[in-house]
């Protein structure tokens, strides 16, 4: 499945058009689809020279995923596609998107998987992964890369363990509902279907 399929498959259709705000746009590659299941795509980004390109796919904004320029609970539904190992400060941002929802609203997180990509991942070989050391360490920005061909080795990464980062879905008061992998030998992307308690304590099935 690709990432568009997981966002298809965790997004689902949206219904009157209700806004969908990415955080990380960055070029706006995904607001095609988002648009096509339904929703009105709205993107924030940090970098200006990405939101250059952006800005001819959605509507967006300039600014920081930690302190989002949008009120309390505004929108029905957020994504984060691929972002959350290039913001050292990932469970603030999961905040400010608990913030930012409505209640009931959907949060699809679709990124790197940090069981299997990282640092201590070596993918040298295409029919086996081999896991090093490094794996258990908890919250820190690397520069190891098993490849100089990416981006990795050049400007870094987060690295957080599994259980920290989903526990920092909870801590943000989000509800866990789905998850689905993919890549291959090993899974290569991780996603997550969260929503936002309603009124009552409970999220709408």
């Amino acid at each position: 499945m690709s990432l568009g399929g997981l966002l298809r498959d965790l997004l689902g259709e949206g219904e009157g058009g209700g806004t969908c705000l990415e955080i990380g746009c960055g070029t706006g590659v995904h607001a095609a689809l988002v648009r096509e299941l339904g929703w009105t795509p709205v993107g924030i980004d940090l970098s200006g020279r990405m939101l250059a390109h952006g800005h001819e796919r959605l509507p967006v904004a300039q600014a920081d995923a930690e302190q989002l320029p949008l009120r309390d609970e505004s929108v029905p539904a957020v994504i984060a596609m691929m972002v959350h190992t290039d913001m050292p400060g990932y469970p603030a941002v999961l905040r400010e998107a608990a913030r930012v929802l409505q209640p009931g609203g959907t949060f699809v997180h679709i990124g790197v998987h940090p069981s299997f990509c990282g640092g201590f991942a070596d993918f040298s070989d295409p029919e086996a992964v081999v896991i090093h050391p490094g794996y258990l360490d908890s919250g820190y920005w690397t520069k190891e890369s098993w490849t100089n061909k990416g981006v990795r080795d050049k400007v870094g990464a987060m690295h957080r363990p599994l259980p920290e980062l989903l526990h920092a879905f909870l801590d943000a008061g989000l509800k866990l509902d789905r998850f689905a992998e993919d890549g291959a030998p090993t899974p290569i992307v991780l996603a997550v279907k969260a929503t936002k308690p309603g009124p009552t304590g409970t999220a709408p099935a």
